[in-house]
């Protein structure tokens, strides 16, 4: 694999950092409408979830359609401000450990094959014009830097940006 597909480093580094945090200060909102760390970090598990698919279902299409979520509907209906930080990180973690593994097992043909039939104009992280083919490799290091984005903004909220 010639990409720097590092999600299960940054996952393990990412939950024994937040095993220690104060479960009071997952809680709390950086400001008004802002997600709280509980909150972003569900948004991590959500992604995970809809990504796996779109992962998994890529490897038997020549193209990356994926269906979209609405992000903020699915964090309310969660309520993951309710749930238990341990719970939200664990289930986090082991989540992000089968992306490593799907990523790390899927050949390099099937990730460098170029598609031109491709909708990551709406649902990858840095879009990809409608007209450009794109490879599932590109979609697969997209997914990497959403979570390493994401979990900055759970260390800003949890005012751990020193320890990042």
């Amino acid at each position: 694999m010639n990409m720097d597909y590092n999600l299960r480093e940054i996952t393990l580094a990412a939950f024994e950092q937040f095993m220690t945090t104060d479960k009071q200060d997952a809680e709390k909102r950086p400001g008004h409408g802002k997600w709280s760390a509980k909150e972003i970090m569900g948004h991590l598990i959500d992604s995970a979830m809809n990504n796996h698919g779109r992962f998994v279902r890529a490897q038997d299409t020549d193209d990356l359609i994926g269906q979209g979520y609405d992000q903020d509907a699915w964090v309310i209906a969660q309520n993951y401000q309710a749930m238990d930080w341990d719970d939200i990180i664990i289930l986090w973690r082991q989540l992000n450990m089968h992306m490593a593994y799907i990523i790390e097992q899927t050949p390099d043909d099937v990730r460098d094959l170029k598609r031109s039939n491709h909708n990551l104009h709406q649902i990858a992280f840095n879009t990809v014009p409608e007209d450009q083919p794109t490879t599932l490799a590109y979609f697969m290091e997209d997914y990497v830097l959403h979570v390493k984005h994401h979990l900055g903004q759970v260390r800003s909220a949890l005012s751990m940006e020193d320890e990042a």
